[in-house]
């Protein structure tokens, strides 16, 4: 049985470059967006003279800001995957949004968005200044309002362990979230990445995060609370109300299914061990090459990953799942290689693990270590 199949878009343009984002983002002012665009849909004709013919179970438009395209832009890309690959029933069809592109709702619904990812991040002006957005706390409530009126599915994304926030003020702005009818969050602890601006602030001291403790007790806020309303984490940052309510494309990247990324930068995973092997493909993360490329041949080429690589990116996606966990079985099954389990029998004995030699789950403990935890199943 073959893998289900995704379709990610990225569109690299931002009216303005937030100071926590290491994204490959561009500014849009300037941006040649009409030749960018039809980049992607070459490119997409050229992944499906290459692909296995299969039906879509998602189509995810992300960045970048794609709710900068226009509605006909974004209809176009789904005509087009429709008609290459078809799409499975009920598939998903998503879009990132910012606030400041409410105006834009209606129409893009129009074209077949059904579920949007709103980027509301704070409900604070204080805060949202401070994270370099270019909205402020009334109008993202409103374009939650506008969201909600215009789509069938919605969530929207906050970060927290902000600067100068306390675990009491975010246990506040949480508690508002969980009112406001939505049945799909994603909370981000703020992470300081390399290179980005805000990594340049913490260096010269101008950038104070919370203590980790206090971080710690903010995770802790989150898992409590959300389970408490009736919206559980599913995975270590989203929370839904159900199962149906869950992200299907998100899922297909920690389920290790297949995927198209088309766009500057984007991504893209195909095939298994099992089936010929996988391979993957990086498309050129500027623009201008990118449009160079998917002009002529496709922009991007497949290149096979090792069994170790394989193995290593479905242990770091799957454990991030939280009630299905790990089935580190599957993976053996798959690649041929399995977790360390001598250091999943130690994570065990520590109360980060659940570990019954084949399924592995992160405890709540646990999910603060991830990363360290899966690279050590990896063998790293």
């Amino acid at each position: 049985m073959s893998p289900r199949l995704g379709l990610y878009l990225h569109w690299p343009y931002c009216v303005r470059i937030c100071p926590y984002c290491d994204f490959n983002v561009y500014k849009a002012a300037n941006a040649d967006g009409e030749a960018l665009f039809a980049a992607m849909l070459d490119d997409l004709r050229a992944w499906a003279d290459r692909a296995e013919p299969r039906p879509l179970a998602s189509l995810h438009f992300g960045g970048g800001t794609p709710s900068l395209m226009t509605p006909a832009q974004v209809a176009a890309v789904i005509e087009m995957a429709d008609r290459l690959f078809g799409f499975e029933p009920g598939a998903e069809i998503g879009l990132e949004a910012n606030p400041k592109e409410a105006v834009r709702f209606a129409g893009l619904a129009g074209a077949g968005v059904e579920r949007l990812s709103l980027g509301v991040q704070a409900f604070d002006d204080a805060s949202l200044k401070a994270l370099g957005r270019d909205h402020d706390a009334g109008e993202g409530l409103a374009a939650i309002e506008a969201a909600l009126s215009a789509f069938e599915r919605v969530s929207i994304d906050l970060i927290y362990a902000r600067e100068g926030q306390t675990p009491q003020a975010w246990g506040d702005e949480l508690g508002r979230a969980l009112g406001m009818g939505l049945k799909h969050l994603s909370l981000y602890q703020l992470t300081i990445e390399p290179g980005t601006a805000f990594d340049k602030k913490l260096r010269r001291g101008a950038l104070v995060p919370p203590e980790d403790e206090a971080a710690a007790e903010m995770y802790e806020i989150t898992a409590e609370r959300t389970a408490a309303a009736g919206c559980p984490a599913y995975e270590i940052s989203n929370h839904a109300a159900s199962r149906a309510d869950q992200s299907v494309h998100n899922r297909l990247y920690w389920e290790g299914e297949d995927w198209i990324g088309i766009g500057p930068g984007a991504h893209s995973r195909w095939g298994r061990a099992d089936q010929g092997g996988r391979k993957g493909a990086s498309a050129a993360a500027r623009p201008a090459d990118y449009i160079a490329r998917a002009g002529s041949d496709g922009a991007q080429d497949l290149e096979p990953l090792s069994a170790e690589d394989e193995a290593a990116e479905r242990i770091l996606m799957g454990l991030r799942l939280v009630e299905d966990g790990l089935d580190a079985a599957r993976v053996r099954q798959i690649t041929g290689q399995g977790v360390d389990e001598a250091a999943a029998a130690r994570f065990a004995a520590q109360g980060l693990l659940e570990w019954d030699g084949r399924i592995a789950r992160l405890t709540g403990a646990g999910r603060l270590y991830a990363d360290r935890i899966a690279n050590a199943l990896a063998g790293g």
